[in-house]
């Protein structure tokens, strides 16, 4: 078996050392961006810029065009200052079950709201590409597994009852050896995990679930899947290769963390927290620190997908 390389330390003297203050935040922020330099659209045409005093962009020295590295990003028209930003970053990345609103405001000595909206934000660049299926012929099989997150009614255990608004269904999908996906399903019918199915495991891919009954019809489809299933109400986790071991630690992992640092979860917020769990989750072989990981998801973000300032609601943390 081969060895597991060590992960990379990045400790908070690193941190500090890398980014000192504003200037040093933003010009990082420019070169990540900007790779190749920046290209004016005034001159059509990758131009030297330099740095506006007082003002977070950059100066075509041609035409004197501005470019604001931090448009589009989870920075846009934040008042904020970006080592306050890259902070929180580093601070959600540093531990393994994430960490809540209410720890960033003690730790960066922002107001709750301002914590609260940055610990959002930053989640929001967590959301990985699902538009590829996982597993595939040569793969170690796909595990699937569904299970439900929320508030607890007396005399009702696991699966909700009728009409129950309090427990939203999660699927899982693992690949053994490789990505997880959790997403947030309406239910658990057939139709539903059988969609799932479709979407996000590529043809001629073993999978391996419990006896749940809506997973019959998966080896009736028809992109040729093998299914292997283990019978979890009788007792039998492992027949041969066949169990669901590997998404079910994923699921403790997530109940045990959403428990001991966030506490709650608004039903709206779920997939954001999912998002973030299966990112950490599938870094998980990676040498390089976890905040570089997070810092290389700036880039996709958007203001179109972060809200405005506005007030926290059902809150974890």
């Amino acid at each position: 078996m081969a060895k597991r390389l060590k992960v990379q330390r990045y400790t908070k003297r690193d941190f500090d050392r890398q980014f000192p203050n504003d200037a040093v935040c933003l010009e990082w922020l420019k070169n990540y961006l900007f790779p190749d330099g920046i290209f004016c659209q005034t001159c059509e045409q990758i131009t030297k810029h330099h740095r506006v005093v007082k003002r977070k962009s950059f100066s075509c020295d041609h035409c004197g065009n501005h470019v604001h590295p931090t448009a589009d990003t989870i920075f846009h028209k934040s008042t904020t200052p970006l080592t306050t930003w890259f902070y929180a970053i580093y601070l959600m990345s540093s531990t393994r079950c994430g960490i809540s609103a209410k720890q960033i405001e003690r730790e960066t000595g922002v107001t709750y709201k301002t914590a609260w909206r940055m610990f959002k934000q930053i989640r929001t660049m967590l959301k990985e590409d699902h538009s590829g299926g996982l597993g595939g012929p040569e793969s170690g099989g796909v595990e699937m597994d569904e299970t439900y997150f929320g508030g607890v009614r007396r005399g009702v255990k696991g699966k909700p009852a009728p009409g129950d608004k309090k427990k939203t269904a999660i699927v899982g999908i693992l690949e053994r050896k490789g990505n997880v996906r959790a997403l947030v399903a309406r239910d658990t019918r057939s139709s539903t995990l059988l969609g799932l199915v479709k979407e996000h495991i590529l043809p001629n891919t073993t999978v391996f679930t419990d006896e749940y009954q809506p997973y019959d019809g998966l080896s009736h489809m028809a992109n040729g899947y093998t299914h292997k299933r283990v019978k979890h109400s009788e007792k039998i986790y492992v027949v041969g290769d066949a169990h669901t071991n590997s998404v079910e630690g994923f699921w403790s992992l997530i109940k045990s963390g959403i428990r001991g640092v966030y506490h709650s979860v608004g039903q709206g917020y779920l997939q954001s927290y999912l998002d973030e769990y299966s990112f950490r989750y599938n870094r998980r072989f990676d040498t390089q620190p976890m905040f570089t990981s997070f810092l290389s998801q700036i880039s996709k973000a958007s203001p179109s997908e972060t809200p405005s300032e506005d007030q926290p609601q059902s809150l974890a943390g």
